[in-house]
């Protein structure tokens, strides 16, 4: 999909830019599959902000996704690809052979009209779902769980693909994009092919205002505010900090680890960082 640019008309056209995707539907999306969606604002249960810089925004529905893809042995036909406000993949509407609708995110190569089949039996082709263990080495999959049944957690952004290195005893060895190596059980579920509309990472914004509409509140940087505000505050005229990157409450923000020990480290046997 080609990146598309404006001509300067105004400063914020100067450097805007859009992903050109004719076979999107100019359709409403299919209304049985879509929920309210509430601001929250980056707040939690208790009212405290969690997530910095949230707020405001266009309005927009929850799309509901079939991300366990467990409805095996019936064929279902790609009806239209549709563009989804609550992440950075597009999303293809399936019509069922029984009547069902649902949704799944839309790989590189699925085109409207395609069949696509879940289950053991299932072809190696983009969108066709079926456990690891039935899918040779080297195969590119998304949409990958980490326990079987339910659903997919790992790769699901645009873009995003897992490349199935191997198969041994019960676990099979997935390279993430992040460059982590893990085991996943052989019994889990991914789909074949990598996840559409490439071209995400590419866009340039252009204006704040565009920022605004997904939601972004404004970002005001540590070395501008005063030392009361945050540990890279105060100084006189224009100050570098004089320390290490860090949050308001001083926690290093470039290299300082912040996860915690789980039962799954044992299943990473390589990290994405040195």
């Amino acid at each position: 999909m080609p990146i598309r640019t404006f001509r300067p008309t105004s400063a914020g056209r100067r450097f805007q830019t859009a992903v050109v995707e004719p076979d999107l539907s100019k359709e409403r999306p299919e209304r049985s599959l879509t929920e309210d969606l509430r601001k929250k604002g980056g707040r939690n249960v208790h009212g405290h902000i969690t997530a910095r810089h949230r707020g405001g925004g266009a309005r927009r529905r929850y799309r509901i996704i079939d991300f366990r893809r467990n409805k095996d042995g019936v064929p279902a036909k790609v009806a239209s690809l549709e563009y989804d406000p609550n992440r950075s993949a597009n999303l293809a509407l399936l019509h069922y052979a029984d009547g069902e609708k649902r949704y799944i995110l839309a790989p590189v190569g699925l085109a409207i009209g395609d069949s696509v089949l879940s289950g053991e039996g299932a072809d190696i082709r983009p969108g066709n779902a079926l456990p690891l263990k039935s899918m040779p080495a080297g195969t590119m999959v998304h949409n990958v769980e980490l326990q079987p049944g339910r659903g997919g957690q790992m790769v699901r952004t645009a873009g995003g693909a897992a490349q199935l290195l191997a198969k041994e005893a019960d676990y099979a060895t997935l390279k993430l994009p992040s460059g982590e190596v893990r085991l996943v059980r052989l019994e889990c579920r991914a789909t074949v092919g990598q996840v559409g509309n490439t071209d995400h990472g590419n866009v340039s914004i252009g204006k704040a205002g565009r920022n605004r509409h997904l939601g972004w509140r404004p970002s005001v940087r540590g070395v501008a505010m005063n030392p009361i505000d945050h540990p890279l505050g105060g100084g006189e005229g224009k100050s570098s900090g004089g320390r290490h990157p860090c949050t308001p409450w001083g926690v290093p923000t470039k290299g300082y680890r912040t996860r915690k020990k789980k039962g799954s480290d044992r299943l990473i046997l390589k990290r994405r960082s040195k």
